[in-house]
């Protein structure tokens, strides 16, 4: 490959990925271009400008998105239908009204934070608060007290897991593309997300609540006010399902821990149910009896839910699967050793370099996604030439990072504004501040903790 303007080898590949992730952010977020088709196109624009032989180009979009689809699809999918199965049973709404009985109205909106961090578990962000929302109107409407104040925690704890904590697509990439550890992923992820979603959501909450007074809009308050005959599950039965495969993947990563070489049939045993395949087939296998037969629902109506709960979910696999094609090339041209490099010698914290690139992502994109898969590609040549590094916090920093300042380029502020019936600068004062109060904050987290670990 050539120069331009006399510029180093690794200098003119560091001009053609600026090139490429601006055409990427631009046609995303100026054009409105399918995220799916503009991922393609940079890809191969990188590849193409770095100098690499057209079919080898091919070959590594080809590459990238398959190797990258070959277990997140697979994760999707079970964990989609696990929030289906919560979804219809009533399950979200058990541990709703659980958990506020528990708090009582004074702290009801600390039990809201719990609500959308348990609930977000299994499911995506947007489906989490399609699901929450009804609650939400119903617990601001029976307490007296403000929309956000109910809200805004709620959004915390469903936002938080959704970057950080696995099985979500988000962290799962990263630990695919860093190498780390599941287990290890997980219980970093409880000891950084919980505090972070305690300061966006019930602390925030409270103070933004007071200064913005907003009403449910009236047609959806009303048909969300309209309750059915069926029989909610009971809390326990709820809880362990939607955590089974957390547990599962905990217990598979300890084995491992305890025994590192797998000597013992027993850790060979943990540590295939602990994988998240495994884990997430064996939850939706067992939710389909404790969510669905145990509920008195039929053989049709779970092959029913299962079924049409994949459709929406396309077009995020999709997405996933580009930004794969667009890391490999990044790899692939020499682009990631290039970053590594002045990276390295820069001495830069990686801890921070990978949130940076991340958030920088996310602020133009308005897709975390997006953010994710292509900080990944960035960051993991950078992390394999720092071989002291704890990995496990990486992942936890680009997710940080994958979440700060939501605003109009992302779907979901459109979703929350429209669901709380906000202005857009209500949105921007209320939604995008509690995005970046978990970002940062789970980033400050993530900083100390890799003082100790």
């Amino acid at each position: 490959m050539s120069t331009i303007f006399g510029l180093s080898h690794e200098a003119t590949l560091l001009v053609w990925t600026f090139v490429s992730i601006a055409f990427l952010i631009v046609f995303i977020a100026k054009y409105k271009w399918n995220p799916f088709v503009t991922l393609l196109l940079a890809a191969l624009m990188l590849g193409l400008l770095s100098g690499m032989n057209p079919l080898d180009v091919v070959k590594s979009v080809i590459g990238g998105m398959g190797g990258t689809l070959g277990k997140i699809a697979i994760v999707i999918g079970l964990g989609t239908m696990l929030g289906k199965m919560m979804a219809e049973s009533g399950g979200a709404e058990r541990i709703a009204t659980t958990l506020v009985d528990k708090f009582g109205a004074k702290r009801v909106h600390w039990s809201m934070m719990f609500v959308g961090f348990i609930v977000g578990i299994p499911v995506f962000f947007e489906v989490g608060l399609i699901l929450l929302i009804p609650i939400v109107f119903t617990v601001a409407r029976k307490t007296n007290m403000s929309l956000l104040q109910i809200g805004i925690p709620i959004l915390a704890g469903l936002s938080i897991v959704h970057g950080l904590v696995p099985p979500h697509p988000a962290p799962m990439i990263a630990i695919d593309a860093f190498n780390a550890d599941l287990g290890m992923t997980i219980l970093y992820s409880l000891i950084v997300g919980l505090p972070a979603a305690i300061v966006a959501g019930p602390i925030f909450g409270k103070y933004i609540g007071k200064r913005i007074q907003v009403q449910p809009p009236a047609n959806l308050e009303e048909q969300f006010a309209v309750k059915g005959d069926i029989k909610l599950p009971g809390f326990g039965i709820t809880l362990f399902t939607i955590l089974l495969p957390v547990i599962l993947m905990l217990a598979g990563s300890a084995a491992l821990i305890l025994d590192p070489e797998a000597t013992s049939s027993w850790t060979v045993f943990f540590e295939f149910i602990g994988h998240e395949v495994i884990a997430l087939l064996i939850s939706v296998v067992f939710s389909f009896y404790s969510l669905g037969f145990a509920r008195g629902f039929t053989k049709e109506d779970i092959s029913r839910f299962s079924s049409e709960c994949l459709a929406p979910t396309a077009t995020i696999i999709l997405i996933i699967g580009g930004g794969g094609a667009f890391k490999q090339v990044l790899i692939d041209s020499g682009v990631g050793g290039a970053i590594a490099q002045i990276a390295t010698q820069a001495n830069v914290n990686i801890i921070l370099f990978a949130w940076l690139v991340a958030a920088l992502i996310r602020v133009a994109t308005g897709s975390a996604t997006v953010a994710m898969t292509t900080a990944a590609g960035i960051v993991a040549p950078v992390l394999a030439m720092n071989p002291g590094v704890n990995v496990e916090l990486v992942v936890l920093a680009t997710g940080a990072g994958s979440i700060v300042l939501s605003h109009v380029n992302d779907a979901g502020f459109w979703m929350v504004k429209e669901f709380f019936n906000m202005s857009v600068t209500q949105t921007l004062k209320s939604w995008t501040v509690m995005e970046t109060i978990l970002s940062v904050v789970a980033l400050g987290l993530i900083l100390a903790l890799s003082m100790f670990v």
